[in-house]
């Protein structure tokens, strides 16, 4: 998977329900779901990678698939064979200690191993997974692993839709992914800010359950007090900034970002389009007239942080969104949704949009939580490494599985990246 969409693997082995039928249905419903994401796709579509972050998605249906079989059927089931013996190297992604793997930027070149074999490939780790999981019978490092597999290939469920929208928006023919069921139209709530007292809190996942150990270890923190918005900066908020030329007003970026907007020609937020004096953007279902009501969405880092100076605001810490999270139900606008675009908000409660929608920057760069130690042999490589240069972001998008979002959950990019389905929620400092 791309690198810097990667989380990192916190095994637990606390379950208190081991259920080995659940444990077949739930990795039977994970595979099903990322095969029934390329369903719309036409066999034209799988071997696309328009940009060296972007991986086609026939390359995700077989590295999830090289997941299970490398750290789990070859070293837990007796007299494994490998499928393939070069698959290793074609859909490694990064596991310096696994071997060497075909260089990252070239995988749109692969035309073979074909768009069938790839499924079939998928097919025969998936009866020996299930031949795996039939020995299983009690909670150890295979139950483990699989749950990693599982979390992982959801990972990439949310990555492909990521990847297949960059690549249809670049075909001038503006694709359609999916048609869609437009939610009802309204205006945003009214944007309120809402206070936190200073204090110490602690933060981190602590519970029973599944979670990547950058989650990890709980630990306290101190905040100041603070105030966030009640919602997400809306495409029309936005669009202020945008006509008060934001992006040509070197006093509201930071200095890398400022450069990078710049050298890439920056204007408007990615997938944005000024046609005939009116604004469009692409979505999967294709090209379609801005809506100023909806959450803006594929923005950077760096544009999220100058439209905030610009305001007069800041973006929230990631310690003071969890707070802010932690005491909300897991609801909102995520990929069970069935809309794959940001939705304006419904102005049902006091602090809305923190799950689904977009993931939000915080202003938090991506690094361990004291007392952090990577796992050891080769799954240490799956974040550990990668705890420099990103910044944090929180809560999950419109494409996110709504089972794989968590209060204490840890996504991370560059800060110049702008193709995930990213957006904004300002912050300020409160009164002491």
């Amino acid at each position: 998977m791309p690198v810097a969409a990667s989380t990192a693997p916190a095994p637990r082995e606390d379950e208190p329900d081991f259920d080995q039928a659940r444990i077949l249905a739930e990795y039977r419903t994970i595979r099903n779901d990322t095969e029934s994401l390329c369903q719309p796709l036409a066999i034209e579509d799988y071997g696309i990678q328009s940009m060296p972050d972007v991986s086609p998605p026939k390359w995700h249906l077989a590295h999830t698939t090289w997941f299970f079989e490398t750290f789990l059927l070859m070293p837990f089931l007796p007299e494994y064979r490998v499928f393939h013996p070069q698959f290793g190297y074609l859909f490694n992604s990064y596991y310096e200690t696994v071997g060497s793997f075909f260089p990252r930027a070239q995988r749109g070149l692969l035309s073979r191993p074909t768009v069938g074999e790839v499924y079939r490939y998928r097919q025969y780790v998936d009866r020996a997974m299930e031949a795996l999981i039939a020995t299983l019978h009690q909670p150890d490092t295979t139950l483990s692993r699989i749950k990693l597999g599982l979390n992982h290939e959801q990972q990439h469920q949310e990555l492909l839709l990521t990847d297949i929208k960059y690549n249809f928006a670049l075909n001038p023919l503006r694709p359609v992914y999916l048609q869609r069921t437009e939610p009802r139209c309204c205006r945003p709530s009214t944007l309120k800010w809402l206070d936190y007292p200073a204090g110490v809190r602690a933060i981190g996942h602590q519970t029973k359950g599944f979670a990547f150990d950058n989650e990890t270890p709980r630990h306290a923190v101190y905040l100041g007090a603070c105030r966030l918005a009640s919602r997400l900066v809306s495409n029309g908020e936005f669009l202020e900034f945008v006509e008060a030329g934001g992006y040509r007003r070197a006093e509201h970026w930071l200095s890398d970002g400022w450069a990078a907007g710049r050298q890439k020609g920056w204007q408007a937020p990615l997938y944005w389009e000024n046609i005939d004096g009116a604004w469009w953007l692409m979505t999967l279902a294709g090209l379609r007239r801005l809506d100023e009501h909806e959450p803006v969405c594929h923005v950077s880092f760096y544009e999220a942080d100058a439209y905030a100076r610009w305001r007069g605001k800041r973006l929230p810490s990631e310690a003071e969104w969890e707070v802010a999270a932690e005491s909300q139900p897991v609801e909102g606008n995520l990929r069970n949704a069935g809309y794959l675009h940001p939705v304006a908000t419904q102005g049902k409660q006091t602090i809305e949009q923190l799950y689904g929608d977009v993931w939000e920057w915080t202003q938090s760069p991506y690094r361990p939580y004291p007392g952090f130690r990577a796992l050891q042999g080769p799954l240490g490589e799956y974040n550990g490494k990668f705890m420099c240069n990103q910044i944090v972001l929180r809560g999950g998008s419109c494409v996110t599985p709504k089972d794989h979002i968590r209060p204490t959950y840890r996504n991370f990019f560059y800060p110049a990246d702008r193709w995930q389905f990213s957006g904004i929620r300002l912050a300020d400092d409160g009164q002491n």
